[in-house]
C-alpha cells in the first residue's frame, strides 16, 4: 500500500476535476482552480511523481457494446495460498468478461464484477470457466439491477467534536 501523502485544498480542487474529467486541458484546469497554467502543471507532475495521480481513463458503457448484463460473483478459493490467490486473480483479469476483481476479508475471498452479453454468456462463463478452476470451491453470483457510483474521491472531513451530555 501506498504511504499518505499530505494535500492541500489546491491539491484536492485538482484530483475533483480531474476525476470529472481527466481530458481537461491544463489550461482549463488551471482556469477552473485560479492557478497559472505553469503552477497547476507543476502541481499535476507532483500528484503524478508522488503516486496520488496514477493514471487516467475512459469509461465506456458495457451496454453501448452489446454486454448489457452485469453481474458480481462473490467466490471462494481453497486452499486460500499466496500461490493460489496469484494464479486466480491472473486467470480471472485475464477473460474478457472481467470488470474488476476485488480480493476481500469476509465470507467471500473475491468479488468479480463481469461484463456480459446475456444470461446464456454469464452461464457459460460460470459453468465453461469459473467452474473449472480447481480452486474454485463456492460462488453466488448477484445480476446488477442498478450501478450508481462516482469516481471523485474527496478530501475526508475532519470528526465532528462529540457532543456532551448535560
Amino acid at each position: 500500500m501506498a504511504s499518505s501523502t499530505e494535500l492541500d485544498s489546491v491539491d484536492w480542487r485538482i484530483l475533483e476535476e480531474l476525476q470529472n474529467d481527466a481530458t481537461l486541458p491544463n489550461r482549463t484546469l488551471a482556469e477552473r482552480i485560479g492557478l497559472a497554467a505553469s503552477s497547476c502543471l507543476q502541481r499535476v507532475r507532483r500528484l503524478r511523481e508522488q503516486g496520488v495521480i496514477t493514471g487516467s481513463h475512459i469509461d465506456v458503457d458495457p451496454a453501448a457494446t452489446g454486454l448489457t448484463l452485469e453481474a458480481v460473483v462473490s467466490i471462494n478459493v481453497r486452499p486460500h495460498t499466496r500461490a493460489v490467490v496469484d494464479s486466480f486473480r491472473e486467470f480471472v483479469m485475464a477473460q474478457p468478461e472481467t470488470r474488476s476483481l476485488l480480493h476481500v476479508s469476509g465470507q467471500a475471498d473475491f468479488l468479480l464484477h463481469l461484463a456480459v452479453a446475456d444470461s446464456a454468456h454469464l452461464q457459460s462463463f460460470l459453468v465453461d470457466k469459473l467452474s473449472a478452476r480447481t480452486e474454485v470451491r463456492h460462488f453466488t453470483t448477484s445480476v446488477v439491477l442498478e450501478q450508481v457510483h462516482t469516481r471523485a474521491l474527496t478530501p475526508p472531513r475532519p470528526p465532528r467534536p462529540a457532543r456532551r451530555r448535560g
